[in-house]
């Protein structure tokens, strides 16, 4: 059996690693004409860290990012509202790690480079759409440059290629991004240690401005400072859509963030000494049904784009793609293995991306900021006590799936 892998990106090549430890052949095919460590932060929660473990991953990725020893919740006046142990502290048996997203695709791509051959990752080839018919299926291909490029067969394909999946629009045609106003941007600036230097942190709401910041390099200058990822989330009734490829301008959103001088972060200082500036819309896409259309299906977030709140979107992919190893891996006839694959993963992910539309993790600050009449506190077991916090916290957990429970 071949397998095509559109798209060398998180998924795609967490999935070729998988199939590979199985025997299984496969092929990537990959967009960019090379590999760069691009982009901002990630976090990688247990479950995904159990995913990589798996991969034999775990101690290059503690090497690479920092572990997590805390998630601390905070009002927009920076007083503290709920704090718990991430990870290894919080009695899970995997950690839970930060890290430059450049830096976790370097170590896929490099990792499967080295275990699979360098011949069986091909760069510089955009899926423009595929045919199938009952012996396989045929991929067609550009080159960045616009140009045609030799087609490919295989027995399966599997679509890796992200929110804006060609081989999704096949299926879907008419499907556009679900967009409700929520406008944010990203940025790493390199900091002293905040609070421990191993918390993540969230302050604020998206109705007043929300702000997620937490490590993800240590010691960056040789001075101690740290490499800290930030992500500002802004609602707007009035609010146009980000551009993906346009760069960010601080003057757009720093207003919001003016006054946010706490004892612990400078906010304002944070956000206008970043290195880099992104920004993006907050989108996703309306759950279907159906990934699976015969020799073709859809993984990651080709399959399940959603908010990206609570770090789950890169474990839900990590899931998808050792699920479908595992069942690649049973034998047979592999339009099986995709029709339960489908069967297996479209319910728990449409689950979880309709709770991070309604009930995200920072949900704890948007419920204290009602109790409060978003004032500060001078007792905050006046309004709610920790334990139901704490509650807050564990729902969605239970959600997203990585409970105390299923992962100690």
């Amino acid at each position: 059996m071949k397998v095509a892998i559109i798209g060398g990106g998180i998924a795609g090549l967490a999935l070729a690693l998988n199939l590979h430890e199985r025997g299984i052949g496969c092929q990537v095919y990959e967009a960019a004409p090379e590999v760069k460590e691009l982009g901002v932060g990630i976090t990688l929660l247990p479950h995904a860290m159990r995913e990589l473990t798996a991969l034999g991953l775990q101690e290059s990725l503690r090497r690479a990012g920092i572990e997590n020893r805390a998630s601390a919740f905070f009002n927009r006046f920076g007083q503290l509202i709920y704090q718990e142990p991430r990870g290894a502290l919080a009695g899970y048996a995997y950690p839970e790690i930060g890290i430059h997203r450049g830096r976790l695709h370097t170590l896929l791509f490099e990792t499967a480079r080295e275990r699979l051959g360098a011949e069986r990752i091909t760069l510089d080839r955009r899926c423009a759409g595929f045919t199938q018919d009952e012996n396989g299926v045929s991929l067609h291909f550009q080159t960045s440059t616009g140009a045609a490029a030799p087609d490919a067969t295989a027995d399966i394909a599997v679509a890796c290629d992200g929110v804006n999946s060609a081989i999704r629009k096949q299926f879907y045609p008419g499907e556009d991004v679900v967009f409700t106003g929520i406008n944010t941007w990203r940025g790493v600036t390199r900091h002293k240690p905040i609070l421990d230097g191993r918390t993540y942190i969230r302050v604020g709401s998206i109705k007043r401005g929300k702000i997620v910041i937490y490590p993800i390099i240590d010691d960056v200058d040789g001075q101690g400072n740290q490499l800290i990822n930030w992500t500002t989330e802004i609602q707007s009734d009035r609010a146009e859509k980000n551009d993906w490829n346009k760069p960010g301008h601080v003057e757009d959103f720093i207003e919001h963030y003016a006054d946010w001088h706490f004892p612990w972060c400078d906010v304002p200082e944070l956000i206008r000494n970043s290195e880099v500036l992104f920004e993006y819309p907050m989108v996703d896409k309306d759950p279907v049904d159906r990934w699976t259309f015969g020799r073709v299906t859809v993984a990651g977030d080709a399959a399940h784009p959603m908010y990206p709140r609570g770090s789950n979107g890169s474990a839900q992919s990590l899931i998808d793609v050792r699920t479908l190893a595992d069942l690649l891996a049973k034998g047979g006839d592999p339009r099986e293995a995709l029709r339960a694959y489908e069967a297996a993963r479209t319910g728990p992910t449409a689950k979880v991306v309709r709770t991070n539309r309604s009930n995200p993790p920072d949900f704890i600050n948007i419920r204290v900021e009602e109790l409060t009449n978003d004032q500060p506190f001078d007792n905050l077991d006046d309004f709610v006590t920790q334990a139901e916090l704490k509650e807050l916290s564990d729902s969605y957990k239970r959600v997203a799936g990585f409970d105390l429970t299923s992962l100690r």
